[in-house]
């Protein structure tokens, strides 16, 4: 539990009022149509770009999840915090392509590549799965966090958790639907440098208070490591290194969540260098969530602190190191983080449903409709989510358990045939479709097997898919879909290069060519070298 003062409830009033009135300068900017309210007008600068991709990515799985990781098992989940190159793969190989093309969704784009069965199935995959796992999981970990970090049971009578969540929900909902992407852009240039204050005083107070870097490195010595054995039950290198790369493809590269942030932008290049500035912050996590947690470990080693699980190693530096009114900054950042994530959903899921279903059924609606669908779609994508929280809190201990391997199995199927279809143009449409289908079909098995896997041990490949690691069966999937892709391709018939115009590097125009090369100058290349240099630099000195 952390006693907060009345400085740090007046930090935290100055937050909201803050918040509040960077909507309000939002909204005053109507939204004529739906480019205005789900992609900021195309008018967002790199500032807002790069900032908004990293505080849609950041939520309480980083600043309690992560330094719980940290506290338990070091620097093992490192590698999914040092995806920068992913994040310059978007800007620099795939932003010409989704941004030319002049698409709202990520669906839309498999339309444009493929077919509109492609795109259907896609986006109700997106749908379902951010309804289920992002949206229900953010608001209940979040409400948890809330309920642990201030300690209070019940209010008004009222079960506490259920307070802070619908909280959460509403203020969050209530300026996502009226002020759309430009409130969630604006707002993540207000959020972002209060997440990074607050977790930049915990990294410095606890390195104080531990005596330095040195005896965090002393007292974490098993656990130092990036790169862990092979055959490691929980992170073998192999698995990690392509896992955590097919993972962050998907993540980064394709999934609407992130990828509507670049679609804002004024241009390719604004595009690009939004990319850039996301790149140097993603580099941010490793040092200001996960190694608190070990921080934290090393103070309870010395009996310093104490804490009775991982997950509350966050809370407990909060509580016992922090002074008086940065506890409300910390506070502040970790609402900005769960209310940006929420809103990023919440935009993206509304985008999908309006860009990717209603419009397809009506295709004479006028802008306006559109727009009041997609507000009307936001509110119940937020009731949606609230709906299924009651089931997760039945279904946490397993549902948790499983989570993270959640990602892994989605991932193959639509990175495989993302990559595959922008990089070849003889990757056929019955291949990009049967693809998604098959991947989604397979992954979705282990996971229902997963469930089962003592019983299915004994049983040849069946036993071996349910009970494999799951980075390796993510890398196996990825494998699998492409092949099968590729001798899909094979038999059926490939689509005209002239309708393929834009959508392949075979078939970019001319035109884009030069539009991208004319963007870039020697600062481009200096800072792309720089976040890779820095990358580079962290697995060195951690392998």
């Amino acid at each position: 539990m952390i006693e907060l003062s009345s400085v740090d409830w007046a930090v935290l009033a100055g937050f909201f009022a803050l918040l509040v009135a960077v909507v309000y300068f939002s909204m005053r900017q109507k939204e004529e149509d739906t480019t205005d309210y789900f992609l900021a007008g195309r008018n967002a600068t790199w500032l807002t770009i790069g900032a908004s991709i990293f505080a849609s990515n950041i939520g309480s799985e980083h600043l309690v999840g992560l330094s719980g990781a940290g506290a338990s098992s070091g620097m093992a989940l490192a590698h999914w915090e040092l995806q920068s190159y992913i994040i310059l793969l978007l800007g620099w190989v795939f932003v010409p392509f989704y941004w030319s093309s002049g698409v709202y969704t990520m669906p839309e784009f498999l339309h444009r590549r493929f077919s509109e069965r492609t795109r259907t199935f896609l986006a109700a995959v997106s749908i379902i799965s951010y309804v289920l796992t992002k949206v229900a999981v953010t608001v209940y970990a979040g409400a948890l966090v809330l309920q642990t970090l201030l300690g209070i049971d019940t209010i008004w009578g009222i079960d506490f958790f259920w307070v802070a969540a619908i909280g959460m929900v509403v203020v969050t909902g209530i300026y996502t639907v009226l002020g759309g992407m430009k409130a969630i852009m604006w707002t993540s240039v207000l959020q972002t440098p209060v997440l990074l204050i607050g977790s930049i005083v915990i990294l410095w107070v606890g390195l104080d208070k531990v005596g330095g870097w040195a005896e965090v490195e002393r007292l974490n010595a098993a656990n130092m490591h990036l790169i862990r054995p092979w055959d490691d039950p929980e992170f073998p290198w192999p698995g990690v290194i392509f896992g955590s790369f097919i993972i962050g493809f998907w993540y980064w590269c394709t999934d609407q969540y992130i990828v509507q942030r670049v679609l804002s932008a004024k241009g390719i290049k604004e595009a690009r260098r939004g990319t850039m500035f996301a790149g140097y912050l993603k580099l941010l996590p490793v040092f200001i969530f996960l190694v608190p947690g070990m921080i934290a470990f090393a103070l309870q080693q010395k009996g310093l602190i104490s804490y009775d699980s991982s997950d509350s190693a966050f809370a407990t530096l909060v509580s016992e190191l922090l002074p008086v009114g940065v506890k409300g900054i910390v506070i502040g950042g970790l609402l900005a983080a769960l209310m940006s994530s929420l809103a990023s959903l919440f935009n993206s899921s509304a985008t999908l449903f309006t860009i990717d279903f209603y419009k397809k059924f009506h295709p004479k609606a006028s802008e306006k409709h559109l727009l009041h669908i997609g507000r009307l779609a936001t509110v119940v994508i937020v009731v949606l989510g609230m709906l299924w929280i009651p089931l997760m809190l039945a279904l946490s201990a397993n549902l948790f358990e499983y989570l993270q391997q959640v990602q892994a199995l989605i991932a193959p199927g639509i990175a495989a045939v993302f990559l595959l279809g922008i990089c070849s143009k003889k990757i056929t449409e019955a291949a990009g479709f049967w693809g998604l289908v098959i991947g989604f079909i397979l992954g979705m098995a282990r996971l229902v097997m997963s469930f089962f896997a003592d019983q299915l041990a004994h049983i040849p490949l069946l036993g071996w898919y349910a009970n494999a690691n799951w980075l390796y069966i993510c890398v196996s999937l990825f494998i699998l879909v492409c092949a099968l892709m590729v001798l899909i391709s094979l038999f059926t018939p490939q689509a005209k290069t002239e309708d393929l115009q834009g959508l392949t590097f075979q078939t970019m125009p001319e035109e884009l060519k030069s539009e991208v090369r004319a963007g870039i100058d020697i600062w481009d290349v200096i800072h792309t070298g720089a976040v890779l240099g820095i990358t580079l630099f962290i697995y060195w000195r951690f392998f």
